[in-house]
């Protein structure tokens, strides 16, 4: 059992029969003696990938999900819109697909790792890396002395995933990209 007051960003409660992940905690202290203090909660359902807010007392017991985090990797797509997974601890393969698998797949080249949520003996969770190198692929041509300020170019990866990218920037060269706001971050 877990308390409300003990709730952390990242947990992961059984709410409504189903795993959730709390994204956004906050705390209200009463005005009023003899009130609870609040537990606001910000929390997206893992089976329907619906965000949803909760209030709960200070004093409220959750039951913990039946929820782990294992190292993965990805191995290959299958399709456009779905792609196969492995656990590196069992070596089990799991196959993802719909929404979860489109959010992501811009991101993925083969044998990237990542964190997968296993529920029920089944994977509810990709978590990427913050960070992943892709390679540019095409873009336009830079132009020297164009601007005096700071210009931006759309970029197609090797992914097929679109993003704005530096001017000075051709393709064949390797970057980073953030994987939370999908931007730019640097060369490698």
């Amino acid at each position: 059992m877990i308390l409300a007051s003990d709730l952390k960003r990242g947990m992961v409660p059984l709410l409504d029969d189903a795993p959730c992940t709390i994204l956004d905690v906050s705390f209200q202290s009463p005005t009023a003696r003899g009130g609870n203090t609040l537990v606001k909660t910000k929390y997206r359902n893992l089976l329907t990938g619906q965000v949803l807010n909760k209030t709960f007392k200070s004093g409220d017991k959750l039951d913990e999900a039946d929820f782990a985090r294992r190292k993965g990797q990805y191995l290959y797509a299958a399709g456009d819109d779905s792609g196969v997974f492995m656990d590196m601890e069992s070596y089990e393969q799991f196959e993802i697909t719909g929404e979860m698998f489109a959010e992501i797949k811009g991101y993925l080249t083969d044998g990237l790792e990542v964190t997968l949520g296993v529920f029920n003996d089944m994977v509810v969770l990709v978590e990427l890396p913050m960070t992943v190198e892709l390679t540019v692929e095409e873009t336009a041509p830079s132009i020297k002395n164009a601007t005096a300020t700071a210009q931006t170019k759309e970029a197609i990866l090797e992914t097929g995933m679109a993003i704005q990218v530096p001017g000075y920037l051709e393709s064949g060269e390797r970057i980073k990209v953030d994987t939370r706001e999908n931007r730019f971050i640097s060369r490698c």
